[in-house]
């Protein structure tokens, strides 16, 4: 699936969720002109969901202005944390090739009258009255008391090339500006949204509930590493908390825990918190549960806030790097309840969460290094396997971010971090790259089909970014290789275990099949896989015939000697012979 057909789905599943009161704006509709239409609106709700963490249609809608006479503005938002009125400006392409090439006319820009709604005016140049939600903006902006601290920004969702920042300023009348081209967009929208990591946390509020507390809230105390001093703080806290907090921040907040949310492969340990949640109404889930450890930059406590029996905590850049599976699993619950009183669902649950401050946090390899090795110590509920503590490696980072970019391909370095995607039916489950496959796949393309087979291959490899990248073709050969895969495995059985026969048709393929120009893959593994298949068990009986060696063994049994013919298929299929018997076999030239 190609990353335009993932904002596609994306963009649909936000229409989707528009309330039957928006059906003229977002039609359930065949009419492509209709749907596309709605699409360009949801490309603004999808800006506003990523960059500002509105996860509620109606919320977002608020802010799009995008109809007859908006003043060339087709959205807003008011960031009052960091001071900021951001103006945007879209343009939603309808297909793939204009959505990546198509630039937005300069023109276009020139219409934006930021400056004069800013003003107050009410009308535009040529004296027509701005619409409401225009209207809306003034006085939104005109009621902020602390308005001389605030700046504005204009955000431009196309394709624009060679232009400066000093003339991009000039043409939105002297205020700062961000283009999202195509490919910022895939790469700062469409992927993070399918990883569920488009909202970073900076400062969480936590509410806790001191009416059963004994003690006070906390127990608080500091130690001494090897990497500098943490405090460390332990309390219960309200589930719901916690199923809000990840409900918003999804897998952004488990940047540094070895693994995302596990679905199926955790179903389990997930159905078993949704058990003691739902169907208990008292707390046996402050038993059950192992607990959550957070890691902080900055943790404060207040239990004196006006409240009776209320205390409130305040986690600066939170990161949760052990209990993410039960911390996701709640807000799934949070989420299919939201409709509903979720106040009753998670009523007097609460969870124990140890708070990791790293007081001297300067030091990012120190930091790192730490987090690691506490989760490698924690005792989880489901176990860290060794792949997944080199899931957050710089080189598992770089082939994720390379195989987006250049091929819409998405490597699953952690596992279940497009749990989120799929959940919400962004992305199909098998459109996922697992990371044995990817290096399965690399090996048997380019030469080496018999390291395909080793198994735990993702931990095995010792490639650097620079050996995967040497040459272009060899990530070519790689993706092709994967397609071609698919192939072979959607027209075999499903649990017929991969032997070394597929790998070297894989490699078959790529040697034979593989086009220069990427977009035409599929087509061709299409066209010619029949081609391949129809004589690739006597091309490799013709080999054997003249390819084999005698051999004898001794039956343990009778004492009987037999003789026996060996044939070395590994070291042929890695071999340059094998490229040179196979073109020879299917008549195929480069």
């Amino acid at each position: 699936m190609t990353k335009y057909q993932t904002l596609i789905n994306i963009l649909d599943t936000i229409i989707d969720d528009a309330p039957p009161s928006m059906n003229k704006k977002y039609p359930n509709t065949t009419d492509i002109e209709k749907k596309n239409q709605a699409r360009a609106r949801a490309f603004i709700h999808l800006y506003l969901k990523v960059n500002f963490g509105l996860l509620n249609f109606s919320e977002r809608e608020h802010f799009i202005t995008d109809g007859p006479y908006d003043g060339g503005i087709d959205g807003y938002y008011i960031h009052n944390d960091s001071k900021t009125i951001y103006f945007i400006q879209s343009k939603f392409r309808t297909n793939d090739l204009n959505f990546e090439s198509k630039q937005i006319d300069l023109s276009e820009i020139l219409v934006m009258d930021v400056n004069r709604i800013l003003d107050g005016e009410k009308n535009d140049e040529d004296s027509n009255e701005y619409n409401g939600k225009i209207k809306q903006l003034q006085r939104e902006i005109s009621s902020i008391e602390d308005i001389a601290r605030y700046s504005y920004k204009v955000i431009i969702l196309a394709n624009l090339k060679d232009v400066k920042a000093s003339d991009l300023r000039k043409l939105t009348g002297g205020f700062s500006c961000s283009v999202f081209d195509f490919s910022k967009c895939y790469e700062n929208l469409v992927f993070p949204v399918i990883t569920g990591t488009y909202y970073k946390a900076s400062d969480l509020s936590i509410n806790i509930d001191l009416s059963n507390k004994n003690a006070g809230s906390k127990i608080s105390y500091t130690v001494l590493t090897g990497k500098g001093e943490c405090e460390i703080t332990v309390l219960f806290v309200p589930t719901i908390e916690l199923a809000r907090i990840m409900y918003k921040y999804k897998n952004s907040i488990l940047k540094y825990n070895p693994r995302s949310y596990l679905g199926h492969e955790g179903k389990k340990v997930n159905d078993a918190i949704k058990e003691t949640i739902i169907e208990k109404t008292t707390n046996e889930f402050a038993l059950y549960n192992n607990g959550i450890t957070m890691l902080s930059d900055e943790t404060y406590i207040n239990e004196r806030i006006g409240q009776k029996n209320k205390a409130q905590l305040i986690v600066k850049n939170p990161q949760i790097i052990n209990g993410g599976q039960t911390s996701y699993t709640l807000s799934r619950i949070y989420e299919e309840n939201i409709d509903n009183d979720i106040e009753s669902v998670f009523q007097s649950k609460e969870v124990l969460v140890k708070i990791i401050t790293l007081l001297e946090n300067s030091n990012h390899n120190n930091k790192v290094e730490l987090i690691n090795n506490i989760s490698n110590a924690t005792n989880q509920q489901t176990p860290v396997i060794n792949a997944d503590k080199i899931s957050n490696d710089e080189l598992q980072i770089k082939i994720q971010k390379c195989l987006f970019d250049k091929y819409g391909l998405l490597y699953e370095r952690k596992r279940g971090e497009f749990a989120d995607g799929i959940y919400n039916n962004y992305i199909p489950a098998k459109s996922i790259l697992e990371r044995n496959l990817f290096f399965r796949m690399f090996y048997c393309s380019n030469g080496r089909v018999t390291k395909a087979r080793q198994k735990k291959l993702f931990i095995r490899q010792d490639l650097t970014f620079e050996d995967l990248t040497a040459d272009e073709n060899l990530l070519d050969n790689t993706y092709f290789a994967f397609l071609c895969f698919k192939k072979i495995i959607k027209l075999t059985h499903q649990n017929q275990r991969v032997d070394l026969n597929t790998y070297a048709k894989v490699r078959a393929m790529t040697i034979l099949f593989k086009p220069t120009k990427i977009e035409n893959y599929e087509d061709n593994i299409e066209n010619n896989y029949n081609k391949l298949n129809e004589k690739w068990n006597s091309y490799l009986e013709d080999w054997k015939k003249s390819n084999y060696n005698t051999k004898t063994r001794k039956d343990k049994k009778t004492g009987e000697i037999r003789t026996y013919q060996s044939y070395n298929f590994s070291k042929w299929f890695d071999s340059e012979k094998f490229e040179e018997d196979l073109k020879e076999y299917y008549k195929i030239t480069n």
